[in-house]
């Protein structure tokens, strides 16, 4: 007999590119985007022009809508595009009728609740979690994208049925978003479930893999997760135009086959990666890798074969751009960091799931924080984390652009 073949579900829109070869997703309703965003911000999408931003600039630069984030035509039904295919995803996957989702449009992991950030608007990857909450007492975050995924380590940060792992570039006063220092590890309930690889500038395969593989099998032996979603920004990979690292087609997709290996429910997401060659070819090869396909080299007629001049081949890297500053001792020590505080974790945390969690609730934390640590200390490292996380907030409420007491957003 033949390998049992799994079943996935890929979710792809005519009107991101003008070609439709996948499952149709529906669009997010109003009611399922506020499930993690303010209504006020959801609203500001769904009304404002780019006229009326550009006649009152300052006023809409408390929602992050500005340079990096502008409105444009189309732009809240292009949200609830990607946000409705990531949703319907989880919903395939709670309901057993996929065991794979794909949705390469999704994985905007820096939008906050009442904020957009970093080209992202809407976190269909909060969203997704959300959704597959309502049936997995505990759920895994994984991002692979060069950028930090804050707004996704942001929103579950305080408790412990989400686990946030992140592996990306970290150099806090050059490279956004600045974020995901190895010592933020979650506070109240989450802590210890906030899990930050940081990298040095032109990482390898061998090292990035060297750090992901161990770290993963111990997350998943200590937290033992009921469904994963992958965020596989295309940043982090050779030659990107925004990226810093020397990661190959082949290392980036060895990730992506360590995750399935694991055989859990998973909602794969998109994400960053600013040379679409490489972009297309990485989620070309990934998605065959997710359904178990082997696939030619040599790239077949189509209409955008000539940007693949003058290699037309599926696994072709860019040539490094980068010096490789991650030292042998220092990935060493980043991983047995890494390492050491999971295995302070208490084993997986328990939930009766008896009755599931109400539809798109966020879970709450506890008031008392585990281990008996003093407020006082906790509040200083919050504080800490906030000031570095929410900076563009607080220039706003410098600036008078923001009331810090406004409640109502």
């Amino acid at each position: 007999m033949g390998a049992r073949k799994n079943k996935i579900s890929y979710y792809y829109d005519p009107e991101y590119s003008g070609f439709y070869y996948g499952q149709h997703p529906r669009r997010a309703q109003y009611g399922e985007l506020c499930a993690f965003h303010s209504e006020e911000y959801i609203d500001v999408l769904r009304y404002t022009t780019p006229e009326q931003q550009a006649q009152d600039w300052n006023s809409f630069l408390k929602y992050g809508l500005e340079y990096d984030c502008p409105i444009w035509h189309g732009l809240f039904d292009f949200c609830r595009l990607y946000a409705g295919a990531s949703l319907e995803g989880a919903y395939q996957l709670n309901h057993g009728h996929s065991e794979i989702s794909i949705n390469w449009a999704g994985g905007l992991h820096h939008a906050k609740k009442a904020e957009a950030s970093g080209f992202c608007y809407v976190n269909d990857c909060v969203l997704g979690i959300l959704e597959l909450l309502k049936h997995h007492a505990r759920v895994l975050y994984v991002d692979i994208d060069i950028h930090h995924g804050d707004g996704v380590e942001e929103a579950f940060y305080t408790t412990d049925r989400v686990m946030c792992v992140s592996f990306h570039l970290h150099k806090p006063d050059t490279f956004f978003p600045g974020t995901g220092a190895l010592e933020d590890v979650g506070e109240y309930e989450g802590r210890g479930y906030s899990v930050n690889v940081p990298l040095d500038t032109g990482c390898t395969d061998e090292q990035y893999l060297g750090l992901f593989k161990p770290i993963m099998t111990k997350v998943m032996e200590v937290f033992q997760p009921g469904a994963v979603v992958l965020q596989c920004g295309a940043d982090s990979l050779v030659g990107d135009r925004l990226g810093a690292l020397n990661l190959t087609l082949e290392g980036h997709a060895e990730a992506v086959r360590i995750m399935k290996s694991f055989g859990l429910p998973m909602l794969v997401l998109g994400g960053g990666g600013y040379t679409k060659t490489t972009v297309a070819r990485a989620w070309t090869m990934e998605t065959a890798v997710l359904v178990g396909a082997k696939l030619e080299d040599a790239l077949p007629p189509n209409m955008y074969l000539e940007y693949f001049s003058p290699e037309y081949r599926l696994n072709y890297n860019r040539r490094k751009q980068w010096d490789n500053f991650n030292k042998r001792t220092g990935v060493e020590r980043t991983k047995q960091a890494v390492l050491a505080n999971l295995s302070q974790l208490q084993g997986a945390p328990g939930l009766a799931m008896r009755e599931r969690p109400p539809d798109c609730l966020i879970p709450e934390s506890s008031p008392n924080p585990a281990g008996g640590e003093e407020e006082d200390v906790i509040h200083g490292r919050l504080t800490q984390y906030v000031k570095t996380h929410y900076k563009h907030q607080l220039w706003c409420v410098e600036q008078g652009l923001h009331d810090p007491y406004d409640v109502g957003r």
